[in-house]
């Protein structure tokens, strides 16, 4: 078997801050990237284009009342025109951080079972300040707290999957196909999002002017209009809570105290 071929799929508005820890960490592992800008106007398509490996593509609203139901349906049907040419498919938020300690060992071990679907365990990120440019956040960034809201099934054999069928923001999904999981989950997402309290403030309402009236309607994103202190109040929620997720990276099956949606799926 030559290199293994991962490709990732993502969405970009106004990341150029987040942008650099992405590809440091992705760039260990990723062959090529596949993203879709909703109209960057700080450096974002620079950074993007910047980069042979990656394709920058316009992000078409779908439904031009929502957001996340646009989202969802490039989630939907992206990756499927890496069938046939990429081992894996990753459908990640630029701002999501898959960890294991040696994710491409652990890829080639999952291919060999006859593994299709990888499902990562949650984490809500939190650090108070924001990271130095050169920093990979895995490394310096390593306090997080379990969060269940944030387990998704990111990873993927396009092969072996006709449909993913992701719910809004992908966090269920209801594939189809030959799906089949490992035996018991070792990856980790790590969610990046609370990183400086004022810069994720803004940023929330930065996103919030993103949001259109069905997502109001429904509830998507609704933390975007959380008031300052309702923030604060998350957040020191996940601090309470938060370790070190390299601890955890090494006996998630003991430290991680919830399960995940997929379960019924391993059974199959």
């Amino acid at each position: 078997m030559g290199a293994m071929k991962i490709h990732l799929y993502t969405l970009c508005w106004n990341d150029a801050d987040m942008l650099p820890f992405f590809f440091r960490h992705y760039d260990r592992f990723v062959t090529r990237y596949f993203i879709f800008d909703d109209g960057s106007t700080d450096a974002s398509l620079a950074i993007m284009h910047g980069r042979q490996n990656v394709e920058v593509r316009e992000f078409v609203r779908e439904d031009a009342d929502s957001f996340a139901l646009s989202e969802q349906a490039v989630s939907n049907h992206c990756w499927k025109e890496s069938r046939g040419v990429a081992d894996w498919v990753i459908i990640t938020d630029i701002d999501e951080h898959l960890y294991h300690r040696d994710l491409l060992d652990l890829l080639s071990e999952y291919k060999a079972r006859g593994t299709t679907v990888v499902p990562a365990l949650g984490y809500q990120m939190i650090s108070q300040d924001f990271p130095s440019p050169d920093e990979m956040l895995c490394a310096t960034r390593t306090l997080g707290a379990p969060w269940q809201q944030m387990c998704k099934t990111s990873l993927f054999d396009p092969a072996a999957i006709e449909e993913i069928n992701y719910g809004p923001g992908r966090h269920v999904a209801t594939p189809v196909g030959n799906v089949r999981l490992p035996p018991h989950d070792e990856l980790l997402l790590l969610h990046y999002k609370y990183l400086g309290f004022e810069r994720t403030l803004a940023r929330h309402r930065h996103l919030r002017s993103g949001l259109r009236p069905k997502d109001f309607a429904n509830g998507w994103g609704h933390k975007y209009s959380w008031s300052e202190a309702q923030l604060r109040d998350d957040w020191r929620a996940f601090a309470k809570k938060a370790a070190d997720i390299r601890e955890h990276a090494r006996f998630p099956e003991i430290l991680y105290p919830f399960k995940g949606w997929w379960e019924h799926l391993r059974s199959r």
